[in-house]
């Protein structure tokens, strides 16, 4: 319940603070004194979107703060989920700076209008007479009829897995398209992969492979030049090889009369050595030179290969093309994968519609159990506002399609008197039947489930008398399990309240300011007078007021 609710510079409030107790608590006054920026002011505490033209005084800022008592609403994981503190007594401030910013702070630490907004669901129920139209809204009729059903947790359940199973389906689908696109260039990878297995590319297999192509190709020139070689280095009067050694005999003969014939030895020694090196390593080479026409055509054929493929696909090495190799491979694998996981989430969808409809079936088998109860409760209230020959028509069906609270479809449809057709709330139902419709509707809630704050703005629109007194009557009823407001215009409303209200404007000077009072028991009596009479209050309508208030 709301404890107490601070307002400043707001609207047409300077600054308020009024303190609220449990029950059944009512506010009057005339059109236009300001009832609607107290529920303005809650609202942005429940995290409406705020604007700077909310500012009484454009230089300072706004801060509306309200007190819950929460300690009935189990709201405990609410807090732990979203890490904030949790209190007993929890404190919601919202500020709109002159920028036009706004802040919000949850038992002082800041949140965003999101997690205010869910919070709010718990506290505070608004209930206007636009919610009031929402009574024709099919998702509204089912919470009714679900709340009695108690069908809260298992469509919580269901929903769970609801979420799932559409997730699986859209992965299938994303899948399944994947996998026809995919399809439609399989068969051309796959002869692309099968082309490049065939081929057996080696990472710098092309040099080496174009090397020997050379070799191969040029096998008479290379070995015509290397025994040229051969020759001009070992014949044995005139080869280079000879008249190296016979240089190294007459340098001998001198080398130890001076350090420089000497280092001239040392130097044609060394060059003999790597002569007779050279010349040793030409004869291996002439000793290993074949003419092999057939491996020349192999390597040809091959290199033939790597060139074609190269051109097809548009690369200038092996290695590039053993990458477009390991590519292909992995798309083929893909494709496999896919196959798998498409198995794995048919499967897995399966399962879930098989849930799905267990949970579908409950939910459905608990409601055609509790329609009965709800039409019977409701025509019981209404007889007492003055419907005695309301009738409901409430019919559910099974579809194939899963809603968020099931598979069913519903009518709800309605007649006031006797001897008329049944129709649609929306249709058939006027102002002041939906208003009484709504309040029989939230008494019945309040029997099975813990409703939050409860206020009802101008609730009775379209009602008077007698039916009055007997709407006043329910609200302080259902105020015994939780905390009531009712914003209204009538005396027969006002005078049950356990608590009255009165919101009036004042003047200041050449300022306007609205502002909220408790009244006490002197000044409830002649508020309602007025409300019976008017502004000059007749002995006859302070009389009636007592009345009503006894």
């Amino acid at each position: 319940m709301i404890t107490s609710l601070s307002i400043k510079n707001y609207a047409l409030i300077e600054k308020l603070t009024i303190d609220f107790s449990k029950g059944f608590s009512t506010i009057t006054g005339e059109t236009g004194a300001g009832k609607s920026i107290i529920l303005g002011a809650l609202g942005l505490v429940l995290g409406k979107r705020a604007d700077l033209t909310s500012l009484k005084n454009k230089e300072e800022k706004c801060i509306i703060e309200a007190h819950f008592e929460i300690s009935k609403y189990n709201l405990l994981p609410f807090f732990k989920a979203n890490d904030l503190d949790y209190e007993n007594d929890t404190i919601i401030r919202r500020e709109i700076l002159p920028s036009g910013k706004s802040r919000a702070f949850i038992n002082d630490s800041p949140v965003n209008l999101q997690e205010l907004q869910e919070l709010s669901l718990f506290l505070i129920d608004i209930h206007s007479q636009q919610q009031t139209q929402k009574l024709s809204d099919e998702n509204v009729q089912f919470e009714i009829i679900d709340a009695i059903a108690n069908n809260k947790e298992i469509i919580l359940e269901y929903q769970t897995l609801l979420k799932s199973y559409k997730s699986d389906k859209s992965k299938l689908n994303s899948l399944l398209k994947r996998q026809s696109e995919s399809k439609k260039e399989q068969e051309y990878n796959t002869f692309l992969l099968d082309e490049l297995i065939a081929a057996q590319l080696k990472s710098g297999e092309q040099e080496s492979l174009e090397a020997d192509f050379e070799k191969l190709n040029n096998v008479e020139i290379i070995k015509d030049s290397i025994d040229r070689s051969l020759a001009v280095a070992n014949e044995e009067q005139i080869g280079v090889l000879h008249n190296l050694n016979e240089i190294k005999v007459s340098l001998q003969k001198i080398a130890s009369f001076s350090t420089e014939y000497y280092s001239l030895l040392e130097r044609i020694t060394s060059l003999t050595i790597e002569f007779d090196d050279i010349s040793d390593e030409m004869i291996r080479c002439s000793e290993k030179l074949i003419n092999d026409p057939e491996q020349l055509d192999l390597i040809s054929q091959k290199l033939q290969v790597i060139f074609t493929l190269q051109k097809k696909h548009q690369v200038s090495s092996v290695d590039e093309l053993l990458q477009i190799q390991a590519n292909l491979e992995n798309s083929v694998l893909e494709l496999g994968n896919m196959e798998e996981e498409i198995t794995a989430l048919t499967f897995s969808i399966k399962q879930k519609t098989v849930e799905l409809d267990a949970f579908s079936t409950t939910i459905h088998n608990n409601r055609l159990v509790s329609i009965p109860v709800l039409s019977q409760k409701l025509i019981t209230i209404l007889a007492t506002l003055g419907m005695p020959n309301v009738r409901f028509n409430i019919d559910i069906n099974t579809t194939e399609t899963y809603f968020q609270n099931g598979k069913d479809e519903l009518q709800f449809l309605f007649s006031a008197n006797k001897g008329t057709d049944f129709g649609l709330l929306k249709k058939v139902a006027s102002g002041g039947e939906m208003s009484r419709i709504m309040l029989a509707v939230k008494a019945i809630l309040a029997q099975y489930s813990k409703l939050p704050t409860l206020i009802f703005d101008e609730i009775d629109t379209g009602v008077s008398g007698e039916i009055a007194i007997r709407m006043g009557e329910i609200m302080k009823e259902m105020s015994q399990k939780m905390q009531i407001f009712a914003i209204t215009h009538l005396p027969q409303i006002a005078a049950k309240g356990n608590a009255h209200f009165k919101v009036f404007k004042s003047t200041v000077g050449e300022d306007t300011q609205s502002e909220l009072k408790l009244l006490n028991d002197d000044e409830r009596i002649v508020e309602i007078a007025q409300m019976l009479s008017g502004t000059v209050v007749s002995d006859s309508a302070l009389n009636h007021a007592k009345a009503l208030l006894n």
